[in-house]
């Protein structure tokens, strides 16, 4: 590992959080006039998942940023079919269309390994989708021949394990989607020519990322830069060099382990540590912080969150998922929101609807430790965040079942009524 050259600025960790926060488009207005397509050019990549409490990720992620966006507009900014695909990035994500050449490096790899997931199929079945797809036009896994066997969920056909290994080789994109399954075009005919012929080699394709990764994080270590595109170590520490970014030193950041806990973080961050070595865009550092801080609920795949370590690390906040832990042993619920108001994550909720009622299942208010006091502004920003998620999504009541500390709930209870 070679060594960080010399820091061209020390910041504070307040300093380093608010030029995230504006990096990450809730502070100030800045793209909020592009509408969805600016957050998504601002944001570099929008997680998808199957997971639809209030609504589905890559619909929260837009409405964090902007409030009560409808449906259509960010179908539209997603899947109009010239100015976004999908691709393996973070994760699964929609990605601008600009940045098809960036993932040459991805692809090329995928095909070298001749599979994806460790699932094979033969070459006629491959041949066969491309073949359809050439002659017939864009189609679904299901109108290519059906997505799956008779089997579980996860098992695939032949059909969908080909056109899914097309996708990651790059032969076949997605700009499409209908309902929720993907609509998959030969990428010769649906990325546009220029974006299509530009195959830069794997250091390029690595350099435009890490420097994209470094203007949309705002200030970020190497681990962060590793984490926001899926890069190892040691390409991220061979492009830095190549790349406008700045090395910077980060006050209070300290070392603050992904899974402790928020209280504990905070104290980490406040104890005089050594600063913590960093990288950021010139660009952002020269963009004062300023304008309005956005009150909202968060989906936890949101960008701003989604990076554990770098979230307990920036607002001292634990954050986990816990969709996937069995019911009895989830501390705050299936679907939990973080709380974002004043540039700082205060609390959680994991929300439901039924009929016309935004439900909290559970609801709780970071507090200090040995304390049952919530601060008022708090409260009043749960209740703010409460009701305009529970418009947004076409409720008129919002129902608080557990909330801690419960000393909260009545005080709650009455702002939202």
């Amino acid at each position: 590992m070679s060594p960080l050259p010399s820091p061209v600025h020390t910041l504070t960790a307040d300093d380093a959080r608010r030029v995230i926060l504006r990096a990450q488009g809730v502070l100030g207005a800045q793209e909020r006039r592009a509408g969805v397509y600016g957050v998504l050019g601002r944001l570099g990549a929008v997680q998808l998942d199957t997971i639809s409490t209030l609504a589905r990720s890559h619909e929260l992620v837009p409405y964090a940023r902007l409030g009560a966006v409808g449906r259509a507009a960010v179908e539209d900014a997603y899947w109009a079919g010239d100015a976004a695909f999908e691709y393996w990035s973070h994760a699964a994500c929609v990605l601008p269309l600009s940045s098809w050449p960036h993932f040459a490096f991805r692809r090329r790899h995928f095909r070298s390994l001749g599979h994806v997931w460790g699932q094979h199929v033969s070459e006629d079945a491959y041949s066969a989708v491309l073949e359809r797809l050439r002659a017939e036009g864009p189609m679904t896994a299901t109108e290519l021949g059906g997505a799956k066997n008779k089997g579980e969920w996860w098992d695939w056909s032949d059909t969908k394990i080909a056109v899914e290994r097309a996708l990651a080789f790059g032969d076949v994109v997605c700009v499409r989607r209908k309902g929720w399954k993907r609509v998959y075009d030969l990428a010769e005919r649906a990325v546009p020519a220029d974006l299509f012929a530009r195959e830069p080699d794997d250091d390029a394709c690595i350099r435009a990322l890490v420097t994209l990764a470094g203007r949309q994080l705002g200030v970020a270590t190497t681990a962060d830069l590793m984490d926001q595109y899926r890069l190892t170590r040691a390409q991220v520490e061979a492009a830095l060099p190549k790349t406008p970014l700045v090395p910077v030193a980060v006050e209070g950041w300290g070392d603050v382990p992904g899974r402790r806990k928020a209280v504990g973080a905070r104290r980490a961050a406040s104890a005089g540590t050594p600063p913590v070595a960093a990288w950021a865009h010139p660009t952002e550092l020269a963009n004062a912080p300023k304008g309005r801080h956005r009150t909202t609920l968060l989906s936890p795949f949101d960008s701003l969150v989604w990076d554990r370590p770098r979230t307990a690390r920036v607002f001292g906040f634990h954050h986990r998922l816990e969709a996937y832990v069995p019911k009895a042993k989830r501390e705050h619920g299936y679907f939990v929101m973080p709380l974002l108001a004043g540039g700082r994550l205060l609390g959680r909720v994991d929300p439901a609807r039924e009929g016309r009622t935004l439900v909290a299942r559970q609801l709780s208010f970071e507090v200090p430790h040995g304390t049952a006091r919530v601060a008022e502004r708090t409260l009043d920003a749960m209740a703010v965040a409460l009701r305009e998620a529970a418009t947004w999504v076409g409720c008129d009541t919002v129902r608080l079942e557990k909330v801690l500390p419960d000393t909260a709930k009545a005080p709650l209870a009455a702002l939202l009524s």
